[in-house]
């Protein structure tokens, strides 16, 4: 895996790629009780949304790739201790706007699904 972009991301918030491919990655994350909202041990969906974007900002795999939007629904709860995976594929590509679809999966059971702008910048965000 060349990946080439979010290195420095912490992969205990935002999950560990496990397969990354030309316009597809696949990024797992184990959910703990740090991530949850509650006594039941149901997990915040920032983190469900962190992995999907993650795993979308890995599937256009650029160094200069960052979110400009996102529509997304989450399906199912989460509960801590639990093992979600992201799958992103690249579905449209138009100068520099990379349009990805990711889901979520609990085993085979989809907890998450989105669409992402993505977009290919000349230089860095920050201009760095």
């Amino acid at each position: 895996m060349d990946i080439q972009t979010h290195r420095n991301i912490d992969r205990k918030l935002c999950g560990t790629p496990m397969e990354v491919a030309p316009d597809f990655a696949r990024v797992e994350l184990r959910t703990t009780e740090d991530m949850a909202v509650d006594l039941s041990g149901l997990t915040h969906g920032g983190f469900i949304f962190g992995l999907a974007d993650h795993a979308a900002m890995l599937a256009v795999n650029h160094p200069n790739v960052v979110l400009g939007g996102s529509d997304v629904r989450f399906l199912k709860p989460v509960k801590t201790g639990e093992t979600i995976a992201a799958e992103a594929r690249v579905t449209s590509s138009d100068g520099k706007k990379r349009t990805v679809t990711a889901e979520v999966f609990r085993n085979n059971e989809k907890v998450f699904t989105g669409r992402f702008d993505c977009f290919v910048l000349d230089k860095h965000v920050l201009g760095r």
